[in-house]
C-alpha cells in the first residue's frame, strides 16, 4: 500500500514509494541496453538516475493520485547515456501509465535526431518478449493495440501541425531547437490528459536568447526558489562559472555517468585536447562540462543579494530618490525609492503591470506575476496597455507619504508620463542609459552589495529581476545592466540603478573651489 509521507510541508503532494519502485524496476526487468559493452544486458539504473530522476517522477503524488510533475528538464553532458534513459522513460510511459489512447512522443530539432532514442525504445521492445507481445511495431511507429496507445517520432522541420494530444513528450537536444513552433503545438496538446508529462534531456548550447536557454534559466530559479513551480522538477548537473574546467573535481561535479558510460581516460584525453588546442576549450566545456560557453556571465549573486536583507526601518517622510522605468506600454513598470539611512542604501520597489497580461506572462514565461498580483506586490492595472493615470496616482500618494526629492526617468520611453508630474510638482530628472548615465551608480550598487551597505526586505519580484541581470562592458571596463543581454525583465534593477544615481548626484560633497588653488587676487 502506498503511504502519505507526514514529513513533507506540502499537504496537497504525498509521496508513493510503491509506484516510485515499481518505475525503477521496470528498468531492471523489462529493458536492455541496445549498444556497447552492455548490450543486452539488464538496465539497472544508476543512483543519480533512480534518485534525482525516475523515483521524484513516478512516485511524487497529488492528492488527486495523479503525478505531481508535468515538466521535467533534464541538463546533461553528452555521455552521461541520456538517449537510453530517455527511451525507457517513453516506454514506461506508454506501457504502464494506465492512460488510455496515450500519445507518446519523441521529438527533436530533426528526424534523425529524434530516432536516436525511439530506435533506441523500438529495440529495447523488440529485446523484451513481454512488451513485444502486446506491440505493433513498425519503422516509424509503435502501437499498443489493446489500450489504443502510440509511440512515434517528430521534428521541428517536419510536424503535423494540430491534432496531437499528448500525454507524455520527451523533448531531446532541445538546445538544438531552431524556434519553439514545435515545443509549443507539443505542449499546449497535453490539456486534455490527466497526468501529462514531458521531460526534456539536453546539453547547454551557446544561445542563450534560445528556448533552451529560457528553460535552462528558469529551472535554475526553480531549483534556486526564485520561482515556485511545484509540477517543475529541474535536474541539473554542471559545472560552476568559477569552477576549475581542468580540475578532475570539476569533471565528477559536471558529469554524473564519469566512470560509468564515460571513461575517465576518455575525460582527460579530452581536457589535454581542449588545453593544447585553445579552439577546442569551448567545445570540451559545453559538451563534457555543460557550460553555456557563450552566455554573459551573470552580474551579481544570489547570496550577496540575499545576504543584504532585512527588516526596514520606519521611513515615513524620509528623503528619497526614485528610478522609474516604464519598460513599455505592455509590460512592467518599475519605481525604485532609494533611501540613505546611516552608512547603508535602502531600496523600497513598486511595480505595475497591465491586468491583461497577466494571464500571458504567467502561461508563455512561467513568471508568477498572478501570485504576486495577489499577495500585492504587483499593481495590476485596468486593460491591456500600461494605465499612466494610475501609475501617476500612485507616485503622488507615495509623495504623500515620502518626501521623494527627485525620480529619475528614461527619457526616451516616459516623457509623457514625466511631463504630467513635472506639472504635477514633482521634480522630474531624465537619466540615460549610456555607460556615462549608468556606469558609476551600476558600480556603486555592486559595491554596497558585496560590502552590506544595502538594505531590502527581499522583495521576490525585485530578487527575480536581480537573478536575471546581465552587463554590458564597454572598453574602459565600465559597467551597466544589459536589458538586450538579460533574459528576462530587469527594469527594477535600472530604476534602482537611476535612483542611486540621483543620490549620488544629490549627497555628493560639496566641492570648495579655493581649497585646492586659494584665492586669486586681480
Amino acid at each position: 500500500m502506498a503511504k502519505r509521507d507526514s514529513s513533507v510541508r506540502e499537504p496537497e503532494f504525498w509521496y508513493d514509494a510503491e509506484a516510485a519502485e515499481r518505475a525503477v524496476s521496470f528498468f531492471a526487468e523489462c529493458i536492455r541496453h541496445t549498444t556497447g559493452e552492455w548490450r543486452g544486458l539488464p538496465f539497472v539504473l544508476s543512483d543519480w538516475q533512480a534518485d534525482r530522476i525516475v523515483r521524484p517522477l513516478f512516485g511524487w503524488k497529488r492528492a488527486d493520485g495523479t503525478r505531481r510533475y508535468r515538466t521535467c528538464f533534464v541538463f546533461i553532458p553528452r555521455k552521461a547515456g541520456k538517449t537510453t534513459l530517455a527511451a525507457g522513460l517513453a516506454l514506461y510511459a506508454l506501457y504502464c501509465d494506465d492512460e488510455p489512447g496515450a500519445q507518446v512522443i519523441n521529438a527533436a530539432a530533426d528526424r534523425d535526431q529524434a530516432r536516436l532514442c525511439f530506435d533506441a525504445a523500438k529495440q529495447m521492445v523488440e529485446m523484451e518478449t513481454e512488451l513485444s507481445c502486446r506491440s505493433e511495431v513498425y519503422k516509424n511507429s509503435m502501437v499498443i493495440p489493446a489500450t489504443g496507445s502510440s509511440y512515434r517520432v517528430l521534428s521541428s522541420d517536419a510536424y503535423t501541425k494540430h491534432g496531437l494530444n499528448c500525454h507524455f513528450i520527451g523533448a531531446d537536444e532541445l538546445h538544438c531547437w531552431p524556434g519553439r513552433d514545435l515545443w509549443d503545438t507539443l505542449t499546449t496538446s497535453t490539456g486534455a490528459r490527466r497526468q501529462p508529462l514531458t521531460v526534456v534531456t539536453t546539453t547547454a548550447g551557446f544561445d542563450k536568447h534560445s528556448l533552451c536557454f529560457e528553460l535552462y534559466d528558469y529551472a535554475k530559479k526553480v531549483e534556486a526558489g526564485i520561482i515556485e513551480d511545484a509540477s517543475f522538477l529541474p535536474v541539473l548537473f554542471e559545472a560552476g562559472e568559477d569552477d576549475d574546467w581542468k580540475d578532475p573535481t570539476t569533471w565528477r561535479k559536471a558529469h554524473p555517468g564519469l566512470g560509468v558510460s564515460v571513461k575517465l581516460d576518455y575525460f582527460e584525453a579530452e581536457c589535454a585536447k581542449a588545453q593544447a588546442t585553445p579552439a577546442y576549450e569551448n567545445t570540451f566545456r559545453r559538451l563534457l562540462l555543460n557550460q553555456w560557453t557563450e552566455q554573459d556571465a551573470r552580474w551579481l549573486g544570489m547570496k550577496d543579494w540575499d545576504s543584504c536583507k532585512g527588516e526596514l526601518p520606519d521611513l515615513t517622510h524620509a528623503d528619497c530618490y526614485g528610478g522609474l522605468d516604464l519598460a513599455s506600454t505592455i509590460d512592467v513598470t518599475a519605481l525604485v525609492l532609494v533611501f540613505g539611512v546611516g552608512d547603508k542604501l535602502v531600496l523600497v520597489p513598486h511595480f505595475w503591470i497591465p491586468s491583461e497580461r497577466i494571464h500571458e506572462r504567467v502561461r508563455r514565461d512561467r513568471v508568477p506575476f498572478d501570485i504576486w498580483v495577489a499577495k500585492g506586490l504587483v499593481t495590476a492595472t485596468d486593460g491591456a496597455v500600461t494605465d499612466y493615470d494610475r501609475i501617476r496616482a500612485d507616485i503622488h500618494a507615495l509623495a504623500d507619504r515620502y518626501r521623494i526629492r527627485e525620480i529619475a526617468y528614461d527619457r526616451w520611453n516616459a516623457t509623457q508620463l514625466a511631463t504630467q508630474l513635472q506639472g504635477d510638482g514633482l521634480a522630474m530628472v531624465g537619466f540615460g542609459q549610456g555607460f556615462a548615465s549608468m556606469a558609476a551608480p551600476t558600480k556603486e550598487l555592486e559595491r554596497r552589495i558585496i560590502g552590506r551597505e544595502l538594505l531590502h526586505d527581499g522583495h521576490p519580484v525585485l530578487r527575480w529581476m536581480v537573478s536575471n541581470v546581465t552587463v554590458e562592458m564597454d572598453a574602459a571596463g565600465n559597467l551597466k545592466p544589459s536589458k538586450a543581454k538579460s533574459n528576462e525583465r530587469i527594469d527594477g534593477v535600472v530604476a534602482a540603478v537611476m535612483g542611486i544615481g540621483r543620490y549620488m548626484v544629490a549627497e555628493a560633497p560639496a566641492v570648495d573651489p579655493y581649497a585646492e588653488r586659494g584665492l586669486i587676487f586681480i
